[in-house]
C-alpha cells in the first residue's frame, strides 16, 4: 500500500490530483493561469469543493484562456455569477477578470508568466524535507515576495497564503512529506 500525504485522504478525486499532478513542476503558461484562478477560487474554502468543480470552471473560464477571460465584460460576469458549477463570488470572478489582465501584462513584460514566475525560487523546485504534515508551512518568505510583487502589478486573491499553496500544487515547491511515495518522483 502506498504511504501518501494525509491531507488526500479525503477521496478519490484527492487522491488522484495528490498521485498525479500536486507539486509537478509547471512550464505552461495556461496551466500558470489555471491554478492562479482555482487558487483564487479556494480562498476560504477547501481545496476538494475547487477539485470537484474544476470541469466546470474549465468551462466556464474559457479552457482557461487568458486572452478570452480577460475580454469578459459585465453580461458574461453576471452569467458567471448564475453559474451553480463555480463558486459564485462577485470578488472572485471580477478578480478572474483582473488577473487575467494583469497575466497577459506580466507575458509582455518577460516573454512567459513562466519565466517570470519562477524566478521566485531561483528558476527551480525548492526541495523541502517534511516528516509531519503539522511541519509544513502556510506561507514563507518566497511566498510573501511573491505576493507582494504580483499585488503590486494589479492581481487579486494572491495573498501570501495563497501564493504558498500555488507554488505548491505547481512543483515550485515540493511539500509532499518524506514518508509520501511522491516525495522523490516530483522533482
Amino acid at each position: 500500500m502506498k504511504k501518501r500525504c494525509p491531507w488526500c485522504e479525503i477521496n478519490e478525486l484527492e487522491v488522484a490530483y495528490h498521485d498525479q499532478e500536486w507539486g509537478v513542476p509547471v512550464h505552461d503558461d495556461r496551466r500558470w493561469f489555471e491554478f492562479l484562478i482555482l487558487e483564487g477560487a479556494q480562498a476560504g474554502l477547501s481545496w476538494d469543493t475547487i477539485l470537484k468543480k474544476r470541469d466546470n470552471y474549465r468551462k466556464a473560464f474559457a479552457g482557461f484562456d487568458p486572452r478570452k477571460v480577460a475580454r469578459f465584460d459585465g453580461r458574461m460576469r453576471a452569467a458567471l455569477m448564475r453559474n451553480p458549477g463555480i463558486v459564485r463570488n462577485r470578488l472572485k470572478i471580477a478578480s478572474a477578470v483582473t488577473n487575467a489582465q494583469a497575466f497577459l501584462s506580466v507575458q509582455r513584460e518577460f516573454g512567459s508568466f513562466d519565466r517570470y514566475i519562477w524566478q521566485f525560487t531561483g528558476g527551480r523546485p525548492k526541495r523541502n524535507r517534511w516528516r509531519f504534515f503539522k511541519q509544513v508551512p502556510a506561507a514563507t518568505p518566497e511566498s510573501d515576495a511573491m505576493s507582494k510583487d504580483l499585488k503590486r502589478r494589479g492581481f487579486r486573491f494572491v495573498g501570501s497564503t495563497i501564493c504558498y499553496a500555488f507554488m505548491q500544487a505547481t512543483g515550485m515547491v515540493n511539500d509532499h512529506l518524506i514518508t509520501c511515495f511522491r516525495y522523490r518522483g516530483s522533482r
